[in-house]
Protein backbone atom coordinates (compact mmCIF):
# COMPACT_ATOMS: atom_id res chain seq x y z
CA UNK A 1 0.00 0.00 0.00
CA UNK A 2 1.61 3.22 -1.05
CA UNK A 3 -0.82 5.66 -0.78
CA UNK A 4 -4.76 6.33 -0.62
CA UNK A 5 -6.75 8.02 -2.81
CA UNK A 6 -8.52 11.14 -1.11
CA UNK A 7 -11.85 12.29 -2.49
CA UNK A 8 -13.28 15.56 -1.57
CA UNK A 9 -16.55 14.78 -2.38
CA UNK A 10 -16.60 11.91 -0.53
CA UNK A 11 -17.15 8.00 -1.57
CA UNK A 12 -20.76 8.70 -2.94
CA UNK A 13 -19.36 10.79 -5.56
CA UNK A 14 -16.64 8.22 -6.01
CA UNK A 15 -18.74 5.39 -6.82
CA UNK A 16 -21.07 7.02 -9.07
CA UNK A 17 -18.12 6.67 -11.39
CA UNK A 18 -18.34 4.03 -14.70
CA UNK A 19 -15.27 2.53 -13.78
CA UNK A 20 -17.48 1.24 -9.91
CA UNK A 21 -19.79 0.79 -11.78
CA UNK A 22 -17.91 -1.89 -14.01
CA UNK A 23 -16.44 -3.15 -10.79
CA UNK A 24 -13.34 -1.87 -11.49
CA UNK A 25 -12.92 -0.98 -7.51
CA UNK A 26 -14.60 -1.27 -4.15
CA UNK A 27 -14.90 2.42 -1.91
CA UNK A 28 -13.98 1.66 1.60
CA UNK A 29 -12.24 3.48 4.56
CA UNK A 30 -8.60 3.77 4.06
CA UNK A 31 -7.89 2.46 7.44
CA UNK A 32 -9.91 -0.88 6.03
CA UNK A 33 -8.10 -0.95 3.37
CA UNK A 34 -4.93 -2.13 5.98
CA UNK A 35 -6.65 -5.34 6.62
CA UNK A 36 -6.63 -7.95 3.55
CA UNK A 37 -2.85 -7.25 2.73
CA UNK A 38 -2.04 -8.02 6.63
CA UNK A 39 -3.86 -11.37 6.32
CA UNK A 40 -1.15 -11.72 3.56
CA UNK A 41 -3.73 -14.38 1.36
CA UNK A 42 -1.46 -16.28 -1.19
CA UNK A 43 -2.72 -17.79 -4.96
CA UNK A 44 -4.10 -21.05 -4.38
CA UNK A 45 -4.66 -20.58 -0.83
CA UNK A 46 -7.43 -22.23 1.14
CA UNK A 47 -9.17 -19.05 2.93
CA UNK A 48 -12.06 -18.31 5.47
CA UNK A 49 -13.90 -14.84 5.89
CA UNK A 50 -15.78 -15.99 9.10
CA UNK A 51 -17.81 -12.09 8.64
CA UNK A 52 -17.60 -11.40 4.99
CA UNK A 53 -20.59 -8.94 4.24
CA UNK A 54 -20.49 -6.44 2.34
CA UNK A 55 -17.52 -8.02 0.89
CA UNK A 56 -14.75 -5.38 1.25
CA UNK A 57 -11.79 -7.33 2.69
CA UNK A 58 -13.10 -10.65 0.84
CA UNK A 59 -13.17 -9.26 -2.74
CA UNK A 60 -9.73 -7.78 -1.66
CA UNK A 61 -8.23 -11.01 0.05
CA UNK A 62 -9.59 -12.15 -3.73
CA UNK A 63 -7.51 -9.93 -5.42
CA UNK A 64 -4.67 -10.56 -3.83
CA UNK A 65 -5.09 -14.53 -4.35
CA UNK A 66 -5.61 -13.99 -7.98
CA UNK A 67 -8.36 -15.38 -8.14
CA UNK A 68 -7.18 -18.74 -7.37
CA UNK A 69 -7.60 -21.21 -4.64
CA UNK A 70 -10.63 -21.30 -2.77
CA UNK A 71 -11.80 -17.97 -0.47
CA UNK A 72 -15.32 -19.25 1.87
CA UNK A 73 -16.95 -16.14 2.30
CA UNK A 74 -19.57 -16.81 5.72
CA UNK A 75 -21.91 -14.38 6.63
CA UNK A 76 -24.48 -14.74 9.27
CA UNK A 77 -27.66 -11.89 7.69
CA UNK A 78 -29.22 -12.79 5.01
CA UNK A 79 -29.81 -9.20 4.52
CA UNK A 80 -26.81 -8.11 4.54
CA UNK A 81 -25.65 -11.42 2.34
CA UNK A 82 -27.41 -9.35 -0.51
CA UNK A 83 -25.28 -6.51 -0.33
CA UNK A 84 -22.07 -9.29 -0.34
CA UNK A 85 -23.25 -10.95 -3.15
CA UNK A 86 -23.99 -7.81 -5.17
CA UNK A 87 -20.14 -6.82 -5.07
CA UNK A 88 -18.86 -10.07 -5.35
CA UNK A 89 -21.14 -10.51 -8.78
CA UNK A 90 -19.94 -6.54 -9.78
CA UNK A 91 -16.53 -7.33 -9.41
CA UNK A 92 -15.99 -10.52 -10.87
CA UNK A 93 -14.40 -12.97 -8.90
CA UNK A 94 -14.69 -16.33 -9.46
CA UNK A 95 -13.14 -17.60 -6.70
CA UNK A 96 -14.91 -17.24 -4.17
CA UNK A 97 -17.93 -19.45 -2.19
CA UNK A 98 -20.61 -17.69 -0.22
CA UNK A 99 -21.86 -19.49 2.24
CA UNK A 100 -24.64 -18.52 5.25
CA UNK A 101 -24.66 -19.35 8.43
CA UNK A 102 -22.80 -18.38 11.96
CA UNK A 103 -19.23 -18.23 12.18
CA UNK A 104 -19.44 -20.07 15.54
CA UNK A 105 -21.22 -23.02 14.15
CA UNK A 106 -19.16 -23.86 11.02
CA UNK A 107 -18.29 -27.63 10.89
CA UNK A 108 -14.45 -28.47 11.33
CA UNK A 109 -13.78 -31.00 8.90
CA UNK A 110 -11.75 -29.37 6.89
CA UNK A 111 -8.72 -26.43 7.61
CA UNK A 112 -7.75 -23.23 6.60
CA UNK A 113 -4.66 -21.66 5.62
CA UNK A 114 -5.97 -18.13 7.14
CA UNK A 115 -8.89 -16.90 8.55
CA UNK A 116 -10.05 -13.84 9.32
CA UNK A 117 -12.44 -12.63 11.85
CA UNK A 118 -13.93 -8.72 11.02
CA UNK A 119 -15.78 -9.24 14.00
CA UNK A 120 -19.23 -7.28 15.40
CA UNK A 121 -18.46 -4.75 17.55
CA UNK A 122 -19.64 -1.53 19.19
CA UNK A 123 -18.18 0.39 15.78
CA UNK A 124 -16.97 3.27 17.23
CA UNK A 125 -14.17 4.04 14.95
CA UNK A 126 -17.33 4.18 12.57
CA UNK A 127 -18.09 7.39 14.60
CA UNK A 128 -16.90 10.26 12.37
CA UNK A 129 -18.20 8.56 9.60
CA UNK A 130 -21.79 8.90 11.03
CA UNK A 131 -21.32 12.37 11.73
CA UNK A 132 -20.44 12.08 15.72
CA UNK A 133 -23.70 9.53 16.13
CA UNK A 134 -22.85 6.29 17.79
CA UNK A 135 -24.34 3.14 16.30
CA UNK A 136 -27.90 2.38 17.68
CA UNK A 137 -27.01 -0.66 20.43
CA UNK A 138 -29.22 -2.58 23.35
CA UNK A 139 -28.53 -2.34 26.71
CA UNK A 140 -27.33 -6.03 25.88
CA UNK A 141 -25.45 -5.49 23.30
CA UNK A 142 -22.02 -5.45 25.11
CA UNK A 143 -22.87 -8.40 26.80
CA UNK A 144 -23.61 -10.20 23.96
CA UNK A 145 -20.93 -8.96 21.55
CA UNK A 146 -17.80 -9.74 24.12
CA UNK A 147 -19.09 -13.13 24.19
CA UNK A 148 -19.66 -13.29 20.31
CA UNK A 149 -16.09 -11.91 19.57
CA UNK A 150 -14.26 -14.84 21.81
CA UNK A 151 -16.52 -17.59 20.36
CA UNK A 152 -15.73 -16.37 16.45
CA UNK A 153 -11.73 -16.46 17.32
CA UNK A 154 -11.75 -19.65 19.10
CA UNK A 155 -14.08 -21.49 16.36
CA UNK A 156 -11.37 -19.38 13.56
CA UNK A 157 -8.36 -21.06 15.58
CA UNK A 158 -10.06 -24.58 14.94
CA UNK A 159 -10.64 -23.84 11.42
CA UNK A 160 -7.19 -23.00 11.23
CA UNK A 161 -4.27 -25.06 9.95
CA UNK A 162 -1.05 -25.83 12.27
CA UNK A 163 1.45 -22.69 10.83
CA UNK A 164 -1.31 -20.80 9.50
CA UNK A 165 -2.50 -17.31 10.13
CA UNK A 166 -5.83 -15.76 12.11
CA UNK A 167 -6.04 -12.19 11.76
CA UNK A 168 -8.59 -10.64 14.63
CA UNK A 169 -10.07 -7.52 13.30
CA UNK A 170 -12.70 -4.98 14.62
CA UNK A 171 -13.77 -1.17 13.76
CA UNK A 172 -13.95 -0.08 17.48
CA UNK A 173 -11.47 1.41 20.05
CA UNK A 174 -12.73 -0.98 23.69
CA UNK A 175 -10.41 -3.18 24.96
CA UNK A 176 -13.21 -5.34 26.07
CA UNK A 177 -13.57 -6.04 22.62
CA UNK A 178 -10.00 -5.95 21.36
CA UNK A 179 -7.06 -7.09 23.53
CA UNK A 180 -9.13 -8.45 26.11
CA UNK A 181 -10.65 -10.74 23.60
CA UNK A 182 -7.26 -11.77 22.35
CA UNK A 183 -5.46 -11.76 25.57
CA UNK A 184 -8.23 -14.54 26.85
CA UNK A 185 -7.11 -16.82 23.56
CA UNK A 186 -3.49 -16.58 23.87
CA UNK A 187 -4.63 -17.89 27.33
CA UNK A 188 -6.36 -20.70 26.23
CA UNK A 189 -5.70 -21.58 22.84
CA UNK A 190 -2.81 -22.83 21.02
CA UNK A 191 -1.89 -19.74 18.78
CA UNK A 192 0.81 -17.01 19.69
CA UNK A 193 0.84 -12.89 18.39
CA UNK A 194 2.51 -12.00 15.13
CA UNK A 195 3.53 -8.67 15.76
CA UNK A 196 2.60 -6.37 12.78
CA UNK A 197 4.08 -3.68 10.76
CA UNK A 198 2.32 -2.01 9.23
CA UNK A 199 2.62 0.53 6.09
CA UNK A 200 0.84 3.55 7.58
CA UNK A 201 0.60 5.59 10.69
CA UNK A 202 -0.64 3.39 13.45
CA UNK A 203 -0.31 3.25 17.55
CA UNK A 204 0.82 -0.91 19.38
CA UNK A 205 -2.27 -2.45 21.43
CA UNK A 206 -2.76 -1.75 24.83
CA UNK A 207 -1.42 -4.34 27.67
CA UNK A 208 -3.12 -2.83 29.92
CA UNK A 209 -6.20 -0.63 30.19
CA UNK A 210 -8.37 0.25 33.56
CA UNK A 211 -6.43 -1.68 36.53
CA UNK A 212 -6.21 -5.17 33.92
CA UNK A 213 -3.11 -6.28 32.73
CA UNK A 214 -3.32 -8.08 29.03
CA UNK A 215 -0.75 -10.30 27.73
CA UNK A 216 2.48 -8.21 26.98
CA UNK A 217 2.46 -9.79 23.23
CA UNK A 218 -0.55 -7.47 22.53
CA UNK A 219 2.02 -4.76 22.11
CA UNK A 220 2.19 -6.21 18.63
CA UNK A 221 -1.36 -5.35 17.92
CA UNK A 222 -1.96 -2.34 15.94
CA UNK A 223 -4.53 0.75 16.55
CA UNK A 224 -5.43 2.80 14.07
CA UNK A 225 -6.99 5.81 15.30
CA UNK A 226 -8.76 8.37 12.68
CA UNK A 227 -6.27 11.05 13.60
CA UNK A 228 -3.61 8.41 11.93
CA UNK A 229 -4.06 9.41 8.51
CA UNK A 230 -7.70 11.19 8.39
CA UNK A 231 -10.04 7.85 8.30
CA UNK A 232 -11.52 4.96 10.63
CA UNK A 233 -10.75 3.83 13.35
CA UNK A 234 -9.46 0.04 13.21
CA UNK A 235 -7.82 -2.49 15.29
CA UNK A 236 -5.72 -5.60 14.39
CA UNK A 237 -4.04 -8.91 15.77
CA UNK A 238 -2.50 -11.26 13.91
CA UNK A 239 -2.18 -15.11 15.46
CA UNK A 240 -0.02 -17.97 14.27
CA UNK A 241 -1.34 -21.44 14.88
CA UNK A 242 0.29 -23.69 16.65
CA UNK A 243 0.23 -27.59 16.70
CA UNK A 244 -1.97 -28.02 19.94
CA UNK A 245 -4.73 -30.41 19.21
CA UNK A 246 -4.04 -32.67 16.18
CA UNK A 247 -7.83 -32.93 15.38
CA UNK A 248 -7.75 -28.91 15.34
CA UNK A 249 -10.26 -29.03 18.25
CA UNK A 250 -13.15 -30.55 16.22
CA UNK A 251 -14.24 -34.60 16.69
CA UNK A 252 -13.21 -36.14 13.36
CA UNK A 253 -11.62 -33.02 11.87
CA UNK A 254 -9.32 -34.24 8.90
CA UNK A 255 -6.52 -31.98 7.74
CA UNK A 256 -6.67 -32.57 4.01
CA UNK A 257 -10.44 -32.94 3.86
CA UNK A 258 -10.81 -30.79 0.73
CA UNK A 259 -12.23 -31.99 -2.98
CA UNK A 260 -12.74 -31.18 -6.26
CA UNK A 261 -15.64 -28.57 -6.76
CA UNK A 262 -18.82 -30.67 -8.38
CA UNK A 263 -20.18 -29.69 -11.41
CA UNK A 264 -23.97 -30.15 -9.82
CA UNK A 265 -24.23 -27.36 -6.81
CA UNK A 266 -25.43 -29.26 -3.81
CA UNK A 267 -29.18 -29.63 -3.89
CA UNK A 268 -29.47 -29.79 -7.58
CA UNK A 269 -31.62 -32.71 -9.34
CA UNK A 270 -29.54 -34.13 -12.20
CA UNK A 271 -28.99 -32.57 -15.07
CA UNK A 272 -26.63 -33.10 -18.25
CA UNK A 273 -24.34 -30.65 -16.96
CA UNK A 274 -21.62 -31.90 -19.69
CA UNK A 275 -23.95 -31.26 -22.39
CA UNK A 276 -24.80 -28.05 -21.13
CA UNK A 277 -20.90 -26.75 -20.67
CA UNK A 278 -20.52 -28.17 -24.43
CA UNK A 279 -23.48 -25.68 -26.28
CA UNK A 280 -22.31 -23.23 -23.57
CA UNK A 281 -18.74 -22.93 -24.16
CA UNK A 282 -19.43 -23.66 -27.86
CA UNK A 283 -21.37 -20.65 -28.19
CA UNK A 284 -19.09 -18.34 -27.02
CA UNK A 285 -16.48 -19.11 -29.48
CA UNK A 286 -18.39 -19.36 -32.27
CA UNK A 287 -21.05 -16.68 -31.64
CA UNK A 288 -18.37 -14.46 -29.50
CA UNK A 289 -15.39 -15.43 -30.84
CA UNK A 290 -13.65 -16.02 -26.97
CA UNK A 291 -10.63 -18.46 -27.27
CA UNK A 292 -11.11 -21.76 -25.78
CA UNK A 293 -7.30 -20.40 -23.87
CA UNK A 294 -9.38 -17.49 -21.87
CA UNK A 295 -11.51 -20.86 -20.27
CA UNK A 296 -8.96 -22.87 -19.79
CA UNK A 297 -8.43 -21.67 -16.52
CA UNK A 298 -11.93 -21.71 -14.83
CA UNK A 299 -14.82 -24.50 -14.74
CA UNK A 300 -18.56 -24.57 -14.54
CA UNK A 301 -21.39 -25.90 -11.82
CA UNK A 302 -25.21 -26.20 -12.94
CA UNK A 303 -27.57 -24.89 -10.34
CA UNK A 304 -30.91 -23.06 -10.55
CA UNK A 305 -31.21 -24.26 -14.61
CA UNK A 306 -28.06 -21.52 -15.18
CA UNK A 307 -24.15 -22.58 -15.81
CA UNK A 308 -21.91 -20.35 -12.88
CA UNK A 309 -18.56 -20.18 -13.59
CA UNK A 310 -15.78 -19.96 -10.84
CA UNK A 311 -11.83 -20.77 -10.26
CA UNK A 312 -12.07 -22.34 -7.44
CA UNK A 313 -9.17 -25.67 -7.46
CA UNK A 314 -11.07 -27.09 -4.70
CA UNK A 315 -13.91 -26.73 -1.77
CA UNK A 316 -14.59 -28.22 1.41
CA UNK A 317 -18.13 -28.84 1.53
CA UNK A 318 -17.95 -32.35 0.77
CA UNK A 319 -16.03 -32.73 4.05
CA UNK A 320 -18.54 -29.97 6.24
CA UNK A 321 -21.22 -32.25 8.01
CA UNK A 322 -24.92 -30.86 8.10
CA UNK A 323 -25.50 -27.58 10.41
CA UNK A 324 -27.33 -24.58 10.35
CA UNK A 325 -25.36 -23.04 7.40
CA UNK A 326 -25.94 -23.64 4.00
CA UNK A 327 -24.05 -22.39 0.44
CA UNK A 328 -25.48 -19.65 -1.63
CA UNK A 329 -23.17 -19.05 -4.82
CA UNK A 330 -19.90 -20.51 -6.32
CA UNK A 331 -17.98 -17.82 -8.59
CA UNK A 332 -20.74 -16.11 -10.44
CA UNK A 333 -24.15 -16.88 -13.06
CA UNK A 334 -22.41 -17.14 -16.59
CA UNK A 335 -24.60 -18.87 -18.99
CA UNK A 336 -28.34 -18.89 -18.92
CA UNK A 337 -30.96 -21.47 -21.33
CA UNK A 338 -34.15 -20.11 -22.74
CA UNK A 339 -37.11 -22.03 -22.83
CA UNK A 340 -35.34 -23.33 -26.52
CA UNK A 341 -32.45 -24.43 -24.69
CA UNK A 342 -30.41 -22.11 -26.20
CA UNK A 343 -27.26 -20.45 -23.88
CA UNK A 344 -27.38 -16.73 -23.02
CA UNK A 345 -24.56 -15.27 -21.47
CA UNK A 346 -25.39 -12.98 -18.43
CA UNK A 347 -24.03 -9.51 -18.08
CA UNK A 348 -21.30 -10.51 -15.29
CA UNK A 349 -19.37 -12.74 -17.58
CA UNK A 350 -20.26 -10.07 -20.73
CA UNK A 351 -18.66 -7.90 -18.17
CA UNK A 352 -15.94 -10.49 -17.27
CA UNK A 353 -15.28 -11.29 -20.67
CA UNK A 354 -13.96 -7.76 -22.16
CA UNK A 355 -12.02 -8.29 -24.56
CA UNK A 356 -12.16 -11.51 -24.95
CA UNK A 357 -15.24 -10.87 -26.84
CA UNK A 358 -13.63 -10.68 -30.45
CA UNK A 359 -17.63 -10.34 -32.06
CA UNK A 360 -21.10 -9.78 -31.37
CA UNK A 361 -20.13 -6.43 -29.70
CA UNK A 362 -22.26 -3.17 -30.84
CA UNK A 363 -20.31 -0.09 -30.27
CA UNK A 364 -22.33 2.85 -28.47
CA UNK A 365 -22.28 6.18 -27.59
CA UNK A 366 -23.78 7.80 -24.08
CA UNK A 367 -26.40 9.09 -26.56
CA UNK A 368 -27.72 5.63 -27.88
CA UNK A 369 -26.81 4.24 -24.58
CA UNK A 370 -29.43 6.56 -22.66
CA UNK A 371 -31.89 5.58 -25.04
CA UNK A 372 -31.51 1.78 -24.65
CA UNK A 373 -31.80 2.49 -20.54
CA UNK A 374 -34.92 4.30 -21.65
CA UNK A 375 -36.22 0.68 -23.32
CA UNK A 376 -36.12 2.42 -26.84
CA UNK A 377 -34.94 -0.01 -29.84
CA UNK A 378 -32.04 1.49 -31.99
CA UNK A 379 -31.89 0.38 -35.64
CA UNK A 380 -29.16 -2.40 -36.23
CA UNK A 381 -27.01 -1.48 -39.44
CA UNK A 382 -26.07 -5.23 -39.78
CA UNK A 383 -28.20 -8.30 -39.73
CA UNK A 384 -28.14 -9.76 -36.46
CA UNK A 385 -30.28 -11.99 -34.11
CA UNK A 386 -29.83 -12.80 -30.69
CA UNK A 387 -27.72 -12.09 -27.77
CA UNK A 388 -24.55 -9.13 -27.97
CA UNK A 389 -22.70 -7.43 -26.10
CA UNK A 390 -23.40 -3.81 -25.69
CA UNK A 391 -19.72 -1.87 -25.25
CA UNK A 392 -18.98 2.03 -24.25
CA UNK A 393 -15.21 2.52 -25.58
CA UNK A 394 -13.23 -0.71 -24.51
CA UNK A 395 -15.85 -1.60 -21.76
CA UNK A 396 -18.08 -4.21 -22.12
CA UNK A 397 -21.04 -3.23 -20.11
CA UNK A 398 -23.28 -5.60 -20.77
CA UNK A 399 -25.58 -8.11 -22.72
CA UNK A 400 -28.20 -6.92 -25.36
CA UNK A 401 -30.34 -8.88 -27.69
CA UNK A 402 -30.74 -7.75 -31.41
CA UNK A 403 -34.37 -8.35 -32.53
CA UNK A 404 -36.10 -7.75 -35.51
CA UNK A 405 -37.34 -4.58 -34.17
CA UNK A 406 -33.65 -3.21 -33.50
CA UNK A 407 -31.22 -3.83 -30.34
CA UNK A 408 -32.39 -4.06 -27.41
CA UNK A 409 -30.88 -3.34 -23.71
CA UNK A 410 -31.11 -6.94 -21.28
CA UNK A 411 -28.97 -5.23 -18.61
CA UNK A 412 -30.89 -5.50 -15.21
CA UNK A 413 -33.35 -2.31 -14.22
CA UNK A 414 -31.84 -1.34 -11.54
CA UNK A 415 -28.45 -1.63 -13.23
CA UNK A 416 -29.63 -0.10 -15.82
CA UNK A 417 -30.97 2.90 -13.63
CA UNK A 418 -27.39 3.14 -12.04
CA UNK A 419 -25.98 3.27 -15.11
CA UNK A 420 -27.65 6.34 -16.87
CA UNK A 421 -26.72 8.45 -13.90
CA UNK A 422 -23.43 7.39 -13.99
CA UNK A 423 -23.53 8.62 -17.78
CA UNK A 424 -25.43 11.33 -17.17
CA UNK A 425 -22.36 12.79 -14.88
Amino acid sequence: MEGFLQVEDGPRAVSQTIEHWLGLFYVQQASTGVAAPVLDPQPGERILDMCSAPGGKTTHAAELMEDTGCLVASEISENRIRGLLGNVYRLGHPNILVVAGDGRELPEQARFDRVLVDAPCSGEGTLRRRGGRPPHQSKSFLGYVTGAQRGLLAKAIRLTTPGGTILYVTCTFAPEENEAVVDHVLRTEPVDLVPIDLPVPSAPGLTSFGGQAFDPRLEGAARIYPHHFDSGGLFLAKLRRLDGDPDGGGAGAQPDAWGSVPRLFPGEDDADVDGLIDVATSDLRDRFGVAASTLAEVDWVYRGRRLWLHSLSEWPLDAWNEGAWRPISVGFRAVEFDSRGRPRPTNDLLRWLGAALESRTVDLDDGQLRALIGREALPLAEELRGPVALRRGVDVLGRGAATQDGLKSEIPKARAADLGRVIAG
